[in-house]
């Protein structure tokens, strides 16, 4: 998978915007003021995604692709380095389970602002 095609999976979900508050080498991809994923190219392809604390210590004994978040509280973060034993739709899914988890603790306004609700 390439970079691009990496920020544009964020990118569909809805009320997501790209910033580069870490430089030009990180894509931070938030909802509301709060990022979801980091994706990076410094080391290789990777992706850091928001995960629930205990389904990200089963993700991490699943998969060696998926480690520890870098330079995140490695408790509730994930790292995906992005190669060839990728799952695809595994990452798809948790992409938009980190977008989730973010996106339920966003205020009830700014969810309803997003979903063009309110």
């Amino acid at each position: 998978m390439e970079i691009n095609k990496l920020i544009n999976l964020c990118k569909e979900l809805q009320g997501t915007w790209e910033d580069r508050p870490f430089g030009p080498d990180n894509s931070v991809m938030k909802v509301g003021d709060k990022m979801f994923a980091i994706i990076s190219e410094d080391k290789g392809l990777r992706i850091n995604l928001k995960c629930d604390p205990d389904f990200a210590l089963v993700l991490r004994e699943q998969y060696s692709y998926i480690i520890p978040g870098y330079h995140m509280n490695k408790r509730h973060w994930n790292t995906v380095v992005i190669n060839d034993d990728v799952d695809i739709e595994l990452l798809k899914n948790l992409v938009k389970d980190s977008y989730s988890l973010v996106f339920n603790s966003l205020p009830k306004k700014v969810r309803q602002r997003i979903q063009g609700t309110q």
